[in-house]
């Protein structure tokens, strides 16, 4: 038996479709939606709106169709929106419902909202288009930040290098360069002690400059540097200041005593009183 798209190509399948069209005008959608005045009609267009965006919907799922290809079907899916949106606009005008508020989401073949930028949407392989897919990339989460405790945790005495020393490695380093350290700076004593010898002339300027400076000279008086006192071993040392004696230490001892028990146990009155005393003797 032939199949049903072949007996529609027939000859006299064809003769009788001319002559069930004959005297009739197949009627087009108006290219502005504020031209049609009547609400069935409005509909009606609207409805055929949604069946072209279904059929282009359905044949964008294709990705072997290429990119360009893709990308002018996804623009005509637009385009109908749009459309479908004038039309929505104006069967609210004439009196119908409010598609737009109560009408459902775009969604596609996953049931997810179709993803666009500004009203414009990607429906099927366009959204695996070069350039697209990027756009819908969500930007990875910023690791959380961490509290002043937590930070501290980790701080034990490595961190502030109290165990510097301890791995055996850092101290004869240290040793090694402070040996060097030492080496030049005798070697540039050295270096200086001879350019100066070159430039005095003998070793008697030499010697005049490293006097040595804690001598004590016969013409200072004993107010001046000091005195000479010996020491338990028998041992000599200049003192600089003022030494006092045992006695007078022993003195003042005393007299500080004497001054705590007074402001102690005596009466303002009493200690007034001893004021004036001392100050009759002359004490």
């Amino acid at each position: 038996m032939a199949r049903n798209a072949e007996k529609a190509m027939t000859a006299l399948a064809r003769f009788r479709q001319a002559q069930l069209e004959e005297g009739k005008v197949k009627e087009r959608r108006p290219f502005l939606a504020s031209e049609c005045n009547e609400l069935p009609k409005a509909e009606k267009w609207r409805r055929q709106i949604i069946s072209e965006i279904s059929k282009k919907v359905a044949q964008i799922q294709n990705a072997g169709l290429g990119e360009f290809k893709i990308r002018d079907l996804n623009d005509e899916i637009n385009k109908l929106l749009r459309e479908k949106g004038h039309w929505e606009v104006r069967i609210k005008e004439l009196g119908g419902p409010d598609y737009r508020r109560v009408g459902p989401k775009m969604l596609d073949h996953e049931g997810k909202e179709v993803p666009g930028n500004r009203g414009y949407k990607y429906f099927g392989a366009a959204k695996d288009l070069p350039g697209v897919r990027e756009l819908f990339e969500k930007e990875p989460v910023p690791p959380p930040r961490k509290t002043r405790a937590e930070l501290m945790k980790d701080i034990d005495a490595d961190y502030y290098g109290y165990r510097d020393e301890d791995d055996g490695v850092l101290v004869p380093l240290e040793q090694e360069y402070e040996k060097q350290v030492i080496a030049e700076a005798v070697e540039k004593w050295k270096a200086d002690k001879e350019a100066r010898l070159a430039v005095g002339g003998g070793m008697k300027d030499t010697e005049e400059e490293e006097e040595y400076i804690y001598a004590v000279k016969d013409d200072e008086s004993d107010d001046e540097m000091g005195e000479q006192m010996e020491g338990e071993d028998g041992s000599q040392f200049i003192a600089h200041v003022p030494v006092p004696s045992q006695k007078e230490i022993e003195e003042a001892l005393v007299r500080r005593k004497k001054m705590e028990l007074l402001q102690k146990y005596a009466s303002e009155s009493l200690m007034a009183q001893s004021e004036e005393a001392k100050t009759l003797l002359g004490l």
